[in-house]
């Protein structure tokens, strides 16, 4: 059977490069968690969509609501791994997914040189494999693996 991959993430910039990375998991079962922006519900109009809440940024309400879906997600699905390219709706489905002992992907956006964002320093104690697209980015990551630019 195919592998059953979750990607989550929000929409904008950090959807654009787990659709491009998705390209490659042709072979998987993709399950998607995302913001049901305009851009999400046309890019994943042929995927199957788990919408999150969203403001995420200082919104405790969706940070609680967004830990209670990656809950019943990740309990009723079980994924066999959950990859996620940020941003903060990503960290209740790592902390939550490493509790149930499902593999993390976190790769680290293409636009941050100068330093490492939030959400990668969020996840990144529970992340299972993290993913740099740039040289540079190895000096806030170590040990991470560098796939060059997804967009």
């Amino acid at each position: 059977m195919p592998p059953d991959v979750l990607l989550v993430c929000s929409s904008g910039g950090h959807l654009a490069q787990l659709v491009t990375l998705s390209s490659e998991l042709v072979e998987s079962r993709r399950r998607w968690v995302c913001f049901d922006t305009e851009d999400a519900l046309s890019l994943l109009a042929d995927e199957v969509l788990i919408p999150a809440h969203h403001p995420t940024t200082r919104n405790i309400r969706n940070l609680l609501r967004n830990t209670r879906l990656a809950w019943e997600v990740l309990r009723d699905r079980r994924p066999d791994v959950v990859i996620s390219s940020g941003a903060a709706v990503a960290v209740p489905f790592f902390v939550l997914a490493r509790a149930l002992g499902v593999p993390t992907v976190y790769v680290e956006v293409f636009d941050r040189l100068d330093g490492p964002t939030l959400t990668g320093r969020l996840c990144r104690p529970f992340t299972t494999r993290m993913l740099v697209q740039w040289e540079e980015q190895l000096a806030f990551y170590p040990g991470a693996t560098v796939v060059g630019p997804l967009l």
